[in-house]
Order: C-alpha cells, then sequence, then structure tokens
C-alpha cells in the first residue's frame, strides 16, 4: 500500500515524506534511501559537514599544540627563581594531562554513540573543551595548589572533551559522506588539525607582538619581572582562551545535526524516521525530522508486514563475540595498533618543537622577547613547512592511491627518515636536521596520521563502529602518554636541560615505524566501497537489506521504475 503524500516543500526545506512515502518496503526505502547518499554529487552539504566537524578538530589541536609555547610563557611567569623554565617533571606532566583525559573519553563517548546515538551525544563533547579551555585561562595558584596542578586539572577535563570528538566526527562524517569522495572528506575534517596548529602559533605570536615593548626591555630572563612577568601571564591566557572561540561558534550546528540514518536503519531500527532524517540533510535543514512527518510514514505502513533487516543486534555479548574471532579482531588489532606506534612519533615530536628548535639553535635566545618570538615563530615554520601540506597531500590522494597504500608506505618512509636523524645524528648540520624534521612532519601526516583516523570509521560494522574507533584512538593516545612519560624525557639523559640522548629518541621512534609497517598490512583497503559492501566483505554479515520483488528497480517519485543505481 503505497503512503499518503504531503504537501509543503520547498527549495530549502525538502519534502522528504514525499520522496519514500509511495514505497511500502522499508527494506526497499532504506537500500534507495542510503543510495542517495551514497551517489550523491559532492555539494553544500558536505561542505556543512566538513567545517561544522571539522572546527571540532581545529579546536583539538589548538588546544593540544598551543602548550607547546604556553609551557615556555609559563617558565617567565611562575619559575622566575628557577631560571625561567619549567621543570622536566611539570612540562611532561601539562602535556601528558591531555592525552590522560583524552583516552577516557574516547573510550566513553566511543561506546555511548553505539548505545544512545551519535546526535544525542554530539556537541557535549565540544561544551567540555569549551569549559575546560576557559578553565585554564583563568587559572591561577593558590596556597593550597601550585599553577601545575590547577592547569592539569582542566587539562584532563579537556581532554576527554577532545577524546569524544575523535570517534564522533569520524562516523558521523563517514556515515554521511559520498562513496566516491568519502576519504577526501574524512581527510578534510581531519586535515582541520593543521589549521589548528597554525593558529595557536598565530595567536601566540601576536599575543608577543602586542607586548613587544615591554618583553624587548628584559635582556635576559632574570631581567624578566613585574611589568615582564605581567605581560608574559596575559599573553599565556590569551593564546590558551582563544581555543574556545571556534567551538563557540560550532556549537550551535552540532546540538542540531540529525541522526545518521545509518544509526537509525541498522541499530535504532527507526526506517521512517531514517529515511525522513535524509532528506533532512540533504536538503541542507538541520535536525531531526518532526514526530509528525514520521507518523505520516509509519500511518502509510499500517497494513504492512515486512520482514526485518538481518542485522544483529548490539550487545557486549555480541561485541565479543565478534572480536575474539581472529578474522575480526585482526582488523581492530591493526588499526589500534598502528595508531598507538604512530601517535608515539607524532606526539613525541609534535609536543616538544620547542626542543627541536632548540636543537638547531633557533630558540633559548637570551632576550625574553626575542625567545619567545622564536618560539612562536618557528612553530609556525614546522606547521606551514610540512604539517599542513602533509595533510592536504593526503586529503587529494585517498581516494585515488588508497588508505592502506598510504599508510604502509608512509610508515616504511618515517622509518628510513627516523633511522637517519639518529644514527647520523652528529653528522648533521642544523639545517640539514630541519629538513629531515621537516620531511617527518610532511610524511606523518602524508600517511599513517591520516590513515588510522579514517579506516576505523569505515571497516567496522554500524553497531560497533563508534566503539571500535574509539578504542582504536584511545590505543594512539596511550602512545601519546608512552611518548611523553618514558620516551621523551630520554632527551635530557646526562645532560639536564640538553638533548643528549635526543637521538636515541628518534632511533626508538624508528623501531615503532617499523612496528606499524607490519601492523599496517592487518588493516583492510576501504577506497570507494560502501559502508554496507565493506562490512559485509570484512564482517560476513549482510548489511545490505535484503532487496524485495522490485528492489533492483529504482523508481522515480512519480513510482515510475528507472535505471538502478549500483
Amino acid at each position: 500500500m503505497p503512503g499518503i503524500k504531503t504537501s509543503g516543500g520547498n527549495a530549502a526545506f525538502h519534502n522528504f515524506v514525499n520522496d519514500f512515502a509511495h514505497i511500502a518496503d522499508p527494506n526497499e526505502r532504506r537500500r534507495l534511501a542510503l543510495a542517495k547518499i551514497d551517489n550523491a554529487p559532492f555539494g553544500w552539504y558536505h561542505v556543512r559537514a566538513i567545517a561544522v566537524a571539522g572546527i571540532g578538530f581545529f579546536t583539538d589541536a589548538y588546544d593540544i599544540f598551543s602548550i607547546n609555547i604556553v609551557v615556555t610563557m609559563l617558565g617567565y611567569v611562575y619559575f622566575h627563581d628557577s631560571g625561567s623554565k619549567l621543570p622536566t617533571n611539570s612540562d611532561t606532566t601539562i602535556k601528558v594531562a591531555t592525552s590522560g583525559g583524552t583516552v577516557v573519553g574516547q573510550l566513553f563517548f566511543g561506546w555511548l554513540a553505539d548505545v544512545v546515538g551519535r546526535k544525542r551525544i554530539y556537541g557535549i563533547e565540544l561544551i567540555i573543551i569549551i569549559v575546560g579551555t576557559l578553565g585554564q585561562a583563568l587559572s591561577g595558584p593558590s596556597q593550597a595548589i601550585d599553577i601545575i596542578g590547577v592547569l592539569t586539572f582542566w587539562r584532563v577535563i579537556m581532554g576527554i572533551g577532545i577524546g569524544g570528538d575523535y570517534p564522533l566526527s569520524s562516523i558521523i562524517t563517514s556515515e554521511f559522506a559520498t562513496t566516491k569522495w568519502r576519504g577526501a572528506i574524512m581527510g578534510a575534517v581531519f586535515a582541520n588539525q593543521g589549521w589548528g596548529q597554525l593558529a595557536a602559533a598565530i595567536v601566540a605570536l601576536c599575543a608577543t607582538a602586542g607586548f613587544k615593548n615591554t618583553l624587548k626591555a628584559a635582556n635576559t630572563a632574570a631581567m624578566c619581572a613585574n611589568n615582564c612577568q605581567t605581560a608574559i601571564d596575559q599573553m599565556w591566557r590569551i593564546t590558551i582562551g582563544f581555543g574556545a572561540v571556534p567551538a563557540c561558534i560550532a556549537l550551535y550546528y552540532r546540538l542540531t545535526i540529525p541522526e545518521t540514518p545509518r544509526y537509525t536503519f541498522d541499530v535504532a531500527r527507526e526506517l521512517e524516521k531514517g529515511a525522513a532524517d535524509i532528506q533532512t540533510y540533504i536538503s541542507g535543514a538541520y535536525g531531526n525530522a518532526t514526530r509528525e512527518e514520521i507518523k505520516t510514514l509509519r500511518e502509510a505502513e499500517a497494513e504492512v508486514h515486512p520482514a526485518e533487516l538481518d542485522v544483529p543486534k548490539a550487545s557486549w555479548k555480541d561485541f565479543w563475540r565478534h572480536f575474539l574471532r581472529w578474522k575480526y579482531g585482526s582488523i581492530l588489532l591493526g588499526t589500534a595498533g598502528s595508531w598507538f606506534s604512530v601517535d608515539i612519533a607524532f606526539y613525541g615530536l609534535g609536543l616538544n618543537n620547542s626542543t627541536i628548535l632548540a636543537a638547531i639553535g633557533y630558540a633559548g635566545q637570551p632576550n625574553v622577547y626575542t625567545d619567545i618570538y622564536n618560539v612562536c615563530v618557528g612553530n609556525l615554520i614546522l606547521i606551514c613547512a610540512g604539517g599542513i601540506p602533509g595533510y592536504w597531500f593526503a586529503v587529494a590522494t585517498l581516494d585515488v592511491v588508497g588508505r592502506r597504500t598510504l599508510q604502509i608506505a608512509g610508515f616504511f618512509i618515517l622509518t628510513i627518515l627516523f633511522c637517519i636523524i639518529g644514527f647520523a645524528y652528529h653528522k648533521i648540520s642544523g639545517h640539514g636536521l630541519l629538513a629531515l624534521y621537516v620531511l617527518s612532519q610532511l610524511f606523518l601526516n602524508w600517511g599513517p596520521n591520516t590513515t588510522t583516523f579514517i579506516i576505523p570509521g569505515e571497516c567496522f560494522p554500524t553497531r560497533y563502529r563508534s566503539t571500535a574507533h574509539g578504542i582504536s584512538a584511545a590505543s594512539g593516545k596511550i602512545g601519546a602518554i608512552i611518548a611523553q612519560t618514558a620516551i621523551a624525557p630520554l632527551r635530557t639523559r646526562g645532560c639536564p636541560g640538553g638533548t643528549c640522548w635526543l637521538n636515541h629518541v628518534m632511533e626508538i621512534f624508528a623501531l615503532f615505524m617499523l612496528l606499524g609497517f607490519f601492523l599496517s598490512f592487518l588493516v583492510p583497503e576501504t577506497k570507494r566501497e560502501t559502508l554496507e559492501h565493506i562490512c559485509e566483505r570484512l564482517h560476513d554479515e549482510i548489511n545490505v537489506p535484503r532487496p524485495s520483488t522490485e528492489s533492483s528497480e529504482e523508481r522515480n517519485s512519480e513510482g515510475e521504475k528507472t535505471v538502478p543505481k549500483v
């Protein structure tokens, strides 16, 4: 029995009820609806999705990597009597706090998105980031606790929000993306990390320039007192606090997105609602379909008794049954293990840019203004030279070369680069070291740092896609914690305040790149396949709907048969 058509609809708000009301079988309606997303040409709604999801990664990267510059400022303000430099333990604690919170956020929000849906919690993680960011900017020491303790607390809170952004933004983007350019769309979302790092350096540089006259008068760290310290105290708070601005802009759009149709169909099993939500998304409107519109479709189906979709119901028992089988568990091991490996090097390098700059003689200047200015400009140069190009090279090649190929090639090249830096460290000039460091940043982003984010968002069943992505991402942040707490401090071994062991740290990074190279052979290639076909191929589950007698033929809005789309 065909459904009842409703009146209304315009160019801005499409009448999604009428598009599917004439199709009686909900399985067929699901197939046609998902095909509309998978085969949609790249359009403004994809740009909108990139912007809304990407601004979260912009904020994440800004908040994580701005600490590179802020720790230099904190040294002048709060450790004036200790050489105006943060103790190694304090430096490590502040940097690793975010990664610790991120692990919690990735696991918790990843699981929660599969339990209650993507829409219900998308935006909550951004609120947590805003609160944590503002909490840092307003922090101060007291008689009971010092500034390091307060900042550590707020960075853990902020990290929880950042952690939630990883699985949510990845799977929401993948489930709304067109099949042909899904890799590029997800890569463009992730590439906002580069812009976030760039913005952090620019904001810090502007703050430094604004207090130039005050800072320039202090020719040594010992001379930075009173007005100088007040100026730097304001500078680091401005740098940190600005990270909340883009998050506030994106908050409304995240809170009003519709539920992803795949979750609605395959997990929540609300077939009529999923069809309507797709049209809401495609039309450019925000939010879910209204109850009245969904009710109209349900009334039309009252006399129809369709067969259920052949999709297993999510549960912890089913989760462990599924992933304890090597055929499926090996995929999770590959995504989690390769992310663990790459983040050891990515965060080991990225959170210690100042150390690299000092090693090549660019940072560590006696004049306070020159020192902070050089740290800001140095970070700016490093991200522009290697980081940002790497992200966008990945966007351009993900759907052509393939995710798995880029990841394997990236790990192989990085192994060679870190071996050269490590074993030939004392024979390479400062300019040569800088060039190798930039190449390392380039191939980290044009390779495993991007692909380890994308592949877990595509290669798992819908009912566990967010949980598995959260586990993979959390493995990466555990690698970041190890890089900060166990590996990075080795750089000062035998020469406190120096970088005597930096060459051996690079050798350790090379070892983990080699491990990532071998683990990458466990991950599948997912380019230009629908998520349902990937799930069917990798997990032996028929998430592609069982067709009705006429399911091989699509119909237009008048109910006439047309050439089927594959």
